[in-house]
């Protein structure tokens, strides 16, 4: 176990979180750090930008360059790392022998990911598919959503959609209106992932522009989500992405490769009221 020291830095105390507070994890599939960053130093990020703290995104690197890959990981604990280096202490962890990531703050669980261990402490979990990945199509496309007690999935969610988010966003509201129990909500945001170009007019291929434009949509159409969550119970929020993608950056586009613009990711959690969030564990 990771030990606090003055270098080591803080986390939440995930153990008074867990049971208290409904979880809300996004994952804002294959958005960049750079392009995230520009466009709240830009103010262009009314919504996300009320929750981020003053800097704007932390950079973090992803566990992996694609998105089957790094849910694997996210789902097991392994959330993005800090891009800087030492050891960081996790939100979550998975257990196993010789783990050097976990701390006393750390939620450590017997089984074998995040969903099975929030449904065994009471928790109704929710998946709201995006990519193809969460398309319950092939059994590929079922092994991640079956993490979960209740998963959904749609092509007016998926990448080809110009109004996935809010689609989304409109079924999550509906879920978690339905009962009061915590709840852990997992919502995979396609909007981002290629093609994007629709939400440029006039964009014939995608670019970072489009990227950028995409973003600027589910900044928007996640408000009444956070306002859901806001009416209805204590919130942890975990919102990052899983991996980026490059636009040409040193002959590369795509991602499944590493490059930096994949690997660079943002990353922010965050309490959403209605009550007074638990305090960040000294270091």
């Amino acid at each position: 176990m990771l030990k606090d020291t003055p270098d080591t830095p803080a986390i939440p105390d995930m153990h008074a979180i867990v049971g208290s507070h409904d979880i809300v994890f996004l994952t804002l599939d294959t958005l960049r750090f750079d392009v995230a960053q520009a466009l709240y130093e830009a103010g262009e990020l009314p919504v996300l930008g009320r929750f981020l703290p003053p800097g704007g995104w932390e950079r973090r690197h992803s566990p992996a360059t694609f998105t089957y890959a790094a849910h694997q990981a996210f789902f097991a604990g392994f959330l993005p790392t800090p891009a800087a280096p030492g050891r960081h202490p996790r939100l979550f962890a998975s257990a196993f022998a010789g783990s050097e990531t976990t701390s006393k703050h750390t939620f450590a669980f017997e089984e074998a990911n995040l969903p099975a261990a929030l449904a065994a402490r009471g928790y109704r979990t929710i998946c709201i598919g995006g990519v193809g990945f969460f398309n319950k199509q092939t059994a590929l496309g079922t092994v991640l959503p079956s993490l979960f007690q209740e998963s959904h999935w749609s092509a007016g969610m998926g990448v080809a959609s110009r109004h996935s988010t809010q689609k989304q966003v409109a079924l999550a509201i509906a879920r978690l209106a339905d009962g009061d129990q915590r709840t852990f909500l997992f919502i995979n945001v396609a909007a981002l992932h290629t093609p994007n170009r629709a939400y440029l007019p006039g964009c014939r291929a995608d670019n970072l522009d489009s990227h950028a434009a995409a973003l600027r949509y589910v900044d928007g159409a996640l408000a009444p989500l956070f306002a859901a969550c806001t009416a209805r119970a204590p919130t942890f929020a975990i919102v990052c992405s899983d991996h980026g993608s490059a636009y040409g950056e040193d002959g590369y586009r795509g991602h499944r490769i590493a490059h930096d613009s994949v690997w660079n990711v943002p990353y922010a959690h965050f309490f959403i009221a209605p009550d007074t969030p638990p305090k960040e564990s000294p270091p």
